[in-house]
């Protein structure tokens, strides 16, 4: 019988330590000064978001009674009813924010892209783990694992969800990479993000960054074909993103883009989100303006404080202290989950591990990138800060999952 001691408990300190300071900040976003001039659906987000972290303490707890070998037995069968599950919402789902992601069960929304999260990290890692000779020139497997989580990705981009198709996007290179993907064609999956992001700013910038990254592939792979590829589809990715620019893009999307390079481009508009964001932030200074006293909070300079822009109201109130607590918590939490990872002997609990704490990374990395307009503004909350009780229940699942199997490990090692 394993010993409550070995639990991870530091784990769920830093949890513990992060949703307290999002019931916080959403208290003040919501509940401040002048909260009477926000509709009542908004006041009342505070009281939900208690009982979604009262309902995740239970969530959490419960996991830790299952046997892990059930995450690899029913994956496939929760990854078809997930799939199920987001054909529904396509059609009969209820949409927020411009995106169909919700399903309604009476008074509660169910934002079904995150228990499809789960399902594609479980059901992908028991393929990729059940077929360990993943190589340069045999990705049979390695494609079919694309297509695996390809699927939901295609799904939630048709629910004009893009933040959270890319988060989808992102467990590809992951995923492959740890189950022994070589490390060039690793390099040459990720390649067009780095390349689209560069010629956002600049088309140069993308050009040079397509080069460079074809000669990091050939010195690291050296395959002729694979290093061809690799320019070949740089240089499409910067005339992609290019013809989107200045073609595709609907004018709201591309004065979005254009406010993130210069927020003076539409200081009212489009870069209005980007300019009070660094001034919530930067007025904080070392220790904040104090609870309840942030202008930009209290005043709602931003819209959606409470999710998408939380991280700002954290600066402004609590200033680089404040900031610094968050990102140091999230810098532990992601460290102690690859130390997890590393732990297991098991590939299945090694790759669900090393996955959920790419999506938390992600998250981390997008949500502060965009509050400190290192980013483009794109919509993802902050794992376990933010408001949301989908998305809250969903990361306290996930992190539920990678405790179980490290309590477990012992036992999980022989199971196959």
């Amino acid at each position: 019988m394993n010993n409550i001691r070995e639990f991870s408990w530091s784990v769920v300190f830093a949890w513990v330590i992060l949703f307290i300071i999002g019931i916080v900040a959403i208290y003040s976003a919501t509940q401040g000064p002048v909260s009477q001039f926000l509709p009542e659906y908004i006041q009342d987000n505070f009281y939900k978001q208690v009982i979604f972290v009262s309902l995740s303490i239970f969530i959490l707890a419960a996991v830790q009674l299952v046997s892990p070998r059930n995450f690899i037995q029913l994956s496939y069968a929760f990854y078809a009813i997930c799939l199920v599950l987001m054909v529904i919402t396509l059609y009969f789902g209820t949409e927020v924010n411009g995106a169909k992601s919700w399903l309604r069960f009476g008074p509660f929304n169910l934002q079904t892209s995150e228990l499809m999260k789960i399902a594609t990290i479980l059901a992908t890692a028991n393929y990729l783990t059940s077929r360990r000779d993943i190589t340069a020139e045999n990705v049979r497997y390695a494609v079919i694992s694309v297509i695996i989580i390809l699927i939901p990705t295609i799904l939630v981009f048709m629910q004009n969800d893009l933040g959270t198709a890319l988060i989808f996007l992102t467990l590809i290179p992951v995923m492959l990479f740890w189950s022994g993907l070589p490390y060039g064609v690793s390099l040459f999956i990720i390649s067009p993000a780095i390349i689209a992001y560069l010629s956002v700013i600049e088309w140069y910038y993308g050009v040079i960054a397509a080069v460079i990254l074809t000669a990091a592939i050939f010195f690291i792979q050296r395959r002729i074909w694979l290093s061809i590829t690799s320019l070949i589809t740089g240089l499409l990715t910067t005339s992609g993103v290019q013809l989107a620019l200045t073609q595709l893009l609907q004018p709201h999307q591309i004065a979005r883009i254009a406010a993130f390079t210069n927020p003076a481009y539409d200081p009212t508009g489009a870069g209005w989100n980007v300019i009070q964001a660094k001034t919530a932030i930067g007025s904080g200074g070392l220790t904040g303006k104090g609870f309840l006293e942030g202008t930009q909070t209290q005043l709602k300079f931003l819209p959606e404080q409470w999710t998408d822009f939380i991280f700002c109201v954290i600066g402004e109130e609590f200033g680089f202290v404040g900031a610094a607590i968050v990102i140091i918590t999230f810098l532990f939490l992601f460290i102690r989950l690859l130390n997890m990872a590393g732990s297991h002997k098991h590939p299945f609990a090694q790759l669900v591990t090393v996955s959920i704490a790419s999506v938390f990374f992600v998250h981390f990395f997008i949500n502060v990138g965009s509050a400190s307009a290192l980013l483009p503004v794109i919509g993802l909350p902050l794992p376990f800060v933010s408001y949301g009780g989908s998305a809250f229940i969903t990361n306290t699942l996930m992190l539920a999952i990678c405790l179980n199997m490290d309590f477990y490990k012992r036992d999980f090692s022989i199971y196959r």
